[in-house]
């Protein structure tokens, strides 16, 4: 998934917005497969990683850091609105 001039307008509210909430946003590259993937092919501005701050993906000892779900699910709840 390349970024887009649309998926980096839509990046830039999102930091705002997570600015106000005290998260430090930044853009990020991995490999992998996505969701995503599938939206952004079409043309579609696309964010990924908007879920729950964890790790370990799809490992046994994968985590999420509980106490930041308030403010993630806040982070979307406003991007959302504001689109």
């Amino acid at each position: 998934m390349e970024p887009t001039p649309e998926s980096l307008a839509l990046f830039q509210k999102a930091q705002a917005i997570g600015e106000k909430l005290g998260l430090d946003l930044r853009p990020g590259k991995v490999g992998g497969g996505s969701d995503g993937n599938f939206t952004a092919a079409l043309g579609v501005p696309t964010l990924d990683g908007l879920g729950l701050l964890g790790g370990d993906a799809h490992q046994k000892t994968e985590y999420v850091v509980v106490p930041e779900i308030p403010r993630r699910a806040a982070l979307l709840a406003e991007l959302l609105a504001a689109l």
